[in-house]
């Protein structure tokens, strides 16, 4: 399988090295944003906590919040990004069991996944991660919790701003709140396809 992957991503990249340069984006107009007035007279963060909650998202600020949560719900195993673990590693208990490196062949391990995200926006209530920041896409994907840590000043107002500094990452993904389906039956079911827990958690 890894093997047929890399021929197919090999074909592709001899095929864009001819290239000079890369299709430029599609343009996107700045008056789009359908909350402007209610984010920019507020703190894009406060707007961003309320408005994913009502996509089922939450937010915290505070890595304390964050522990007693996976300790309440006895989410003791997971993965986090090795360059947050230092800061994060001295809030949680001897009960965790937190790795630093994301083992593919012990997916269904991982009760939740913490890793950096490239922004927010305030607008919709979404994370946006990219392979830029994101150390294991699956420690974000594959964990019934997901945790995306961000700063302050990487809550975005609206999608607009959000579009304007996506900058060249091939993979961009936005994550408003949990995942979610409603393909069979018109039933919408969180937690298939993705993290049925999405968390943002905000770090100076």
């Amino acid at each position: 399988m890894n093997d047929d992957r890399e021929v197919i991503l090999s074909r592709v990249r001899g095929a864009l090295a001819p290239l000079d340069k890369r299709a430029p984006y599609p343009a996107y107009p700045a008056d789009v944003a359908v909350m402007r007035d209610v984010v920019d007279w507020k703190d894009p963060w406060s707007v961003f906590c309320q408005r994913t909650k009502l996509v089922n998202g939450e937010a915290l600020d505070q890595v304390a919040d964050l522990v007693a949560l996976l300790q309440a719900n006895r989410w003791f195993h997971g993965y986090c990004d090795p360059k947050l673990w230092p800061r994060l590693a001295p809030a949680f208990g001897p009960e965790f069991t937190v790795e630093t490196e994301f083992d593919r062949g012990r997916v269904d391990d991982y009760q939740f996944g913490i890793t950096r995200a490239v922004g927010a926006i305030a607008e919709t209530g979404t994370i946006i991660l990219s392979d830029t920041t994101t150390s294991r896409r699956l420690g974000a994907l594959a964990p019934w919790v997901h945790i995306a840590v961000l700063r302050r000043e990487e809550v975005l107002a609206n999608v607009a701003q959000a579009v304007a500094v996506l900058g060249d990452d091939p993979n961009v993904i936005w994550c408003t709140g949990p995942s979610k389906t409603a393909d069979i039956e018109g039933i919408l079911i969180e937690g298939v396809h993705g993290p049925g827990r999405q968390i943002a958690l905000l770090m100076g």
